[in-house]
């Protein structure tokens, strides 16, 4: 399942959940909701935020967190992802998979008896937006402070169209003509939107985008996997960038970006450096919203 498939009252309830958890980790008041579960984390894409925050939110909840390599079990060489999934799933209580292609995530979870959660894939990155649910939530009125992405239709960008059309948010998206979000993604959540009363707009020229804003978002403009595109991508979204002369347009905006952050790209140091960043706001909610999504899919 991804944002896409989650109630609105059950998304709502876990950044609620988020949101206790850290206040009783800053209280030192322990949680060991995952006391004897164990979860195992299978990475195949590089990650900082992602694997800490899950590795020791795991712990904090008085679970085991067990690393499988991707050398180790050389998904889809060695063994199948759905023989993998059958046998991980006699031994651990969840597996948390970041994959490449949406495809292996998908068998994991098809053929698991056990919740996998979404680390991040090529089609989408939940737990980022999750995360960056709670960040604006903090910062803000999710319901009716807008939210600007702009930059490549990728991934993020996807969830961030998912969360919006879950939670009834404004959301407008700005993207180099050739690199918009996939229209898998965006015609189901316009028409879930429809009903959750979101306001999610389409704006080619970034200028016009960012007016209005409350909430100003980027992300890099290659992606893992992309790099050959790379000096291609940088002449397509120079237009793009977050500087101090776009985020100018929307004054008092927070400026979110899901890092990686490549300075003097997507976004320029003075930008990304200023009080109006909340980057690492961010950075420290994927800790807090992961162990509410460990909870609800693991513990319960």
């Amino acid at each position: 399942m991804s944002i896409a498939d989650w109630p609105r009252d059950a998304i709502e309830a876990m950044l609620a959940r988020a949101l206790e958890l850290k206040d009783l980790r800053r209280r030192r008041v322990p949680v060991r909701s995952l006391d004897g579960c164990s979860v195992l984390l299978y990475f195949a894409k590089p990650s900082l935020r992602t694997f800490v925050t899950f590795e020791v939110g795991v712990a904090e909840l008085g679970g085991t967190a067990v690393y499988l390599p991707p050398g180790q079990v050389q998904l889809g060489e060695r063994e199948p992802p759905e023989d993998v999934a059958r046998n991980l799933s006699r031994w651990c209580h969840g597996i948390v998979a970041r994959t490449y292609g949406h495809d292996v995530l998908q068998t994991l979870a098809t053929h698991a008896t056990v919740p996998v959660i979404n680390a991040l894939t090529d089609w989408l990155h939940p737990c980022q937006a999750m995360a960056d649910a709670l960040t604006m939530h903090e910062h803000g009125d999710l319901r009716t402070d807008p939210l600007t992405y702009i930059g490549d239709g990728n991934n993020m960008c996807h969830s961030l169209i998912n969360l919006a059309a879950c939670l009834g948010m404004r959301l407008v998206v700005s993207t180099p003509a050739g690199y918009a979000p996939d229209p898998a993604v965006v015609n189901p959540a316009l028409e879930r939107g429809a009903k959750s009363g979101a306001e999610i707009r389409f704006v080619a020229d970034p200028r016009e985008a960012v007016k209005g804003a409350a909430f100003i978002y980027t992300d890099v403009w290659a992606s893992m996997g992309q790099e050959s595109e790379a000096e291609a991508r940088r002449r397509v979204f120079r237009p793009f960038q977050v500087n101090a002369e776009l985020v100018a347009l929307a004054p008092g905006a927070r400026i979110l970006h899901c890092l990686p952050a490549h300075r003097g790209e997507e976004i320029t140091a003075d930008v990304f450096e200023s009080e109006r960043a909340i980057v690492f706001d961010q950075a420290e909610n994927r800790l807090h919203a992961q162990k509410a999504i460990l909870e609800l899919l693991i513990a319960s």
